[in-house]
């Protein structure tokens, strides 16, 4: 039976920080018009999209992705953006799932929603800028292109299906996944429910499945379905979350070792 492979896009295919935190801190003071990050926010103003070298010494963009690894969600961006305001301290899961806790519902919707709204308005207005701030983990392509025969390549994320497709073109690996074989928000709001459709549509066990994420509160989840769950060790986490990964049996991946560990 052929074995699958789903992947998580954002930390496992793309490196997609960059543009998650322009989206974010432009969604940000856009709900916030008196927030103090507005000073800051020139990475996020203005129609076209910053370079990337203006996003990575943003004065702000180390803390947010430090927070990056914490939330799920588009709305936790703006969560991430609230306690870096607030001069927050969020040092683990727990930390962070208790002042999440206190957000209001509705605002949380609104950002969720402009978020999305945002982003492709930039993608509209600068597609080119847009899209260099998304570069791909290119030895990882490398892997998926000379291992393409010995499994069926899936991706299971958040991000909108349109954003992954024009990058997967754009990075040229767009033919190793086939259009029903790349979930996003719509297919559910959990991994877990990706890897139930995946394991549906191919037939297979659940033990028959791989999955790659580079958060560790997604592989908890799927794994309890059953399914090998890896770390990308280079994706949106520190040790923090790889010794978490270790510790709960998933496998840490890194650039060097993840077609050994994948594949065999």
């Amino acid at each position: 039976m052929r074995r699958v492979l789903a992947l998580d896009f954002d930390g496992v295919i793309s490196n997609s920080a960059p543009e998650a935190f322009v989206v974010a801190l432009r969604t940000f003071v856009l709900l916030r018009s008196g927030s103090s990050l507005r000073t800051l926010a020139s990475a996020g103003e203005g129609d076209a999209a910053p370079d990337l070298e203006t996003v990575e010494s943003h004065p702000v963009y180390g803390s947010f992705l430090e927070l990056m690894p914490l939330g799920n969600r588009a709305e936790d961006y703006g969560v991430c953006l609230s306690a870096i305001e607030a001069g927050r301290s969020l040092p683990d899961q727990d930390a962070y799932d208790a002042y999440r806790s206190g957000f209001d519902a509705d605002w949380m919707r609104a950002y969720h929603a402009r978020f999305y709204e945002v982003r492709a308005a930039l993608c509209a207005a600068d597609p080119i800028r847009w899209q260099r701030l998304m570069r791909p983990y290119q030895p990882f392509l490398d892997v998926l292109r000379r291992r393409a025969a010995d499994a069926a390549l899936c991706v299971a994320t958040a991000k909108d299906r349109g954003s992954v497709r024009r990058l997967l073109r754009a990075y040229g690996v767009d033919e190793l996944f086939p259009e029903d074989c790349v979930l996003d928000k719509e297919a559910g709001v959990s991994k877990s429910a990706h890897l139930v459709h995946l394991q549906q549509k191919f037939g297979c066990r659940f033990d028959a499945m791989t999955f790659v994420d580079d958060k560790v509160t997604h592989l908890d989840d799927v794994a309890r379905l059953g399914v090998r769950c890896a770390l990308a060790g280079w994706g949106f986490n520190a040790e923090r979350e790889r010794a978490l990964a270790r510790a709960a049996g998933h496998l840490v991946c890194d650039l060097g070792d993840v077609e050994a560990q994948l594949f065999g």
